[in-house]
């Protein structure tokens, strides 16, 4: 009995903490929000383990002169889950098509955006990695794109926490993406959750500004 309710309060924690979707019929909201990225997206999780939503990504060049702005559908699978009494583990499928804007080439393109999210966590330690191609292919002679993208992060939590409490994390990420940026962006952040809701800000090593948000909520019909 006790590992099936330490399961569950992982699998509450683990949508605040690193899931990119939630329970069944419920509804989840992240914005990722700086001068060289800016991200929010949406998604409905249909089943415990398939999510379909939208997108908007803009992505800015280092030197700020290329920009990308891409809208997508978006597909979000739980491969696979481990719960142990103490820890869970997930493996994730992400997905998404739409169009791809930019400064440097007229119209749109189409753009896909296959992907791997891999994450740990505990009550007290997470870490994660992710992997995502963003492709436009080459199309009537106009030229592809390439701006594959890759992150880690790692953290862990001063104390353990209730769920309706709000607990302190600190995290470091790392990430970096083909084409626009020729450099690692390292930002340390401190997140704070409290249910199914995080907010995390920092200043990342090019001294930039950095804030994500998000939230889960269940269908209002359940």
């Amino acid at each position: 009995m006790l590992r099936i309710i330490m399961a569950l309060v992982l699998t509450v924690q683990g949508i605040a903490h690193a899931g990119p979707m939630g329970f069944k019929d419920s509804w989840m909201a992240m914005g990722d929000f700086g001068p060289n990225w800016r991200e929010l997206w949406v998604n409905y999780a249909l089943t415990p383990r398939d999510a379909v939503g939208g997108g908007l990504l803009y992505m800015r060049s280092d030197d700020k002169r290329k920009t990308r702005t891409l809208t997508e559908a978006t597909y979000t699978r739980l491969l696979h889950r481990w719960n142990t009494r103490e820890s869970q583990a997930n493996v994730w499928l992400l997905g998404g098509i739409g169009g791809v804007e930019g400064n440097d080439f007229s119209g749109s393109k189409l753009m896909v955006s296959p992907g791997v999210q891999l994450d740990y966590e505990t009550t007290r330690m997470y870490v994660s990695g992710m992997a995502r191609l963003y492709r436009a292919y080459r199309t009537h002679g106009a030229s592809g794109l390439n701006h594959d993208y890759a992150s880690v992060r790692a953290g862990f939590s001063f104390f353990e926490a209730d769920y309706d409490e709000t607990q302190p994390w600190v995290i470091v990420e790392a990430r970096r993406m083909r084409a626009l940026s020729d450099k690692l962006e390292v930002t340390p952040m401190l997140r704070l959750i409290n249910k199914g809701y995080f907010i995390e800000a920092g200043v990342n090593n090019s001294r930039q500004w950095r804030l994500d948000r998000k939230s889960t909520r269940l269908n209002s019909s359940h």
